[in-house]
């Protein structure tokens, strides 16, 4: 693209936009971001963008500020159907997704995630057997680093491994990896999206400009996610955890297989539960897409320690594991984080619902959870879900979830929290709450520890 004196407006203050700001700024262009909220959470982003000279405004978006320009770019929770975007719609001026402007100046050979569940696993994953196979990698996309902030390194790494979100993928057109992948598609965004047709048509957009000399990965298990149908020039790979097949990884009970041929032991996973298994599947399958030899992705399996707030193994206090799934934010997270345990759970739950259905949940909470500690708005609804199935016990804030979860926990079991909900009515977002989870349970292990001191 050629940005040189352009005038472009970006909608959304935050990570992404402030990238994509210092990209134009790179290429010559005018870069202006426009800011609907005016909260304290924006304040650090103000600082940024007065450290890098990206002028702003916040409270609202003004006629101004879209007045004369050349180029939108979207942050990705703004959708296309914005107010504010009418008027550059009139003026058919062009409008950007973040990671579809970035990727225009994109070097590296882009391997792409999007899916429901599991795509920060994956991609994490991915990352470290790319390393591990000898080849320069970043990792970028709805994480903690935008696309545009890696095409400003002065190094582009030789593979850029990417989680790529529905709301990205909304507006994408020339976007196009090497390798793409579908992990799976459960009930999830679907009031931006209309319905669950229409979230599988957004997320099969990631395929879109892929031809001859491309691949996807998908997963075969997946109803939605088989059903997808890629150009027919571009190579397929599925995943499985139910059957054997051609350009297909399998796992049975003791071995990962890739079409009939046994390639390492299930001993080699250091993931727990079915859900880190296929997760593991996928992103062996995508390395095989890639025309990667199994040696870098093995030892990268192997070697791997997981991802923070995703099923994340904190401590163990008295005998009992505790466990941080903060990253749950919703019923479906909720359902595998339960799943991957076969002993007794004390289970930490609650925060904004999404407005699901709870007791879908029932047998499963009812088999795993000796005991429940309910935190956050959605008390009442996890009350009246699993009250009359296991104990159910509400505390008033991580530390009292803490304390009544230790006291319910004998050796052998697990402390787990895996909220199934949104943060944001005790905190900023899902890492944060991690965050706290962990300071608690290390909390709690010191006062054990002071406690024995003093009976010494």
């Amino acid at each position: 693209m050629k940005l040189k004196d352009m005038q472009v407006t970006l909608v959304g203050l935050g990570r992404s936009s402030l990238a994509a700001a210092r990209l134009l700024q790179r290429e010559g262009a005018r870069p202006f971001i426009t800011e609907s909220g005016d909260s304290p959470r924006i304040n650090r982003w103000l600082d940024l963008a007065t450290e890098h000279h990206i002028p702003c405004e916040i409270g609202g978006h003004t006629s101004e500020a879209f007045a004369g320009t050349d180029l939108v770019i979207l942050s990705p929770g703004v959708p296309l159907t914005a107010a504010c975007l009418d008027g550059p719609r009139d003026a058919a001026t062009p409008i950007l997704g973040e990671l579809e402007f970035a990727c225009r100046f994109c070097t590296s050979r882009i391997l792409a995630v999007t899916g429901t569940n599991g795509k920060t696993t994956v991609t994490t994953l991915l990352a470290n057997m790319v390393q591990k196979s000898g080849r320069t990698s970043a990792l970028a996309g709805n994480n903690d680093t935008p696309l545009s902030q890696v095409i400003l390194e002065e190094s582009p790494p030789e593979y850029v491994v990417l989680e790529v979100s529905s709301y990205q993928l909304e507006t994408i057109d020339q976007f196009h990896p090497a390798v793409s992948a579908v992990l799976n598609l459960t009930e999830d965004h679907l009031g931006r999206h209309g319905s669950m047709e229409g979230y599988a048509a957004t997320k099969a957009r990631i395929f879109s400009r892929q031809g001859a000399g491309d691949a996807v990965v998908l997963n075969a298990d997946d109803p939605w996610t088989a059903a997808m149908r890629p150009p027919a020039e571009v190579a397929c790979f599925h995943f499985s955890l139910q059957a054997k097949g051609e350009r297909t990884l399998f796992a049975d009970e003791r071995h990962v297989y890739f079409e009939d041929t046994k390639i390492v032991p299930l001993t080699d996973n250091p993931l727990p539960g079915r859900h880190n298994l296929a997760n593991v599947l996928a992103a062996l399958a995508v390395m095989k897409a890639a025309g990667f030899p199994w040696d870098g992705p093995l030892e990268g399996l192997r070697m791997f320690q997981g991802v923070e707030h995703r099923i994340e193994h904190v401590l163990n206090l008295d005998g009992v594991d505790y466990y941080n799934d903060s990253k749950s934010t919703n019923e479906d997270s909720l359902r595998v984080a339960l799943e991957s345990f076969d002993r007794p759970i004390v289970l930490i739950a609650g925060g904004r619902g999404k407005g699901g259905d709870y007791r879908t949940l029932v047998p499963l909470v009812q088999r795993q959870v000796k005991a429940l500690v309910m935190i956050g708005e959605d008390t009442p609804k996890l009350e009246a879900a699993f009250g009359t199935c296991v104990p159910a016990l509400r505390a008033d804030s991580m530390m009292d979830a803490l304390r009544r979860a230790r006291e319910n926990a004998e050796p052998g079991d697990v402390v787990l929290l895996s909220p199934g909900c949104a943060s944001y009515d005790m905190y900023d977002n899902f890492e944060e709450r991690g965050r706290d989870f962990k300071a608690c349970a290390r909390r709690l292990a010191d006062e054990k520890h002071c406690e024995k001191e003093r009976n010494i």
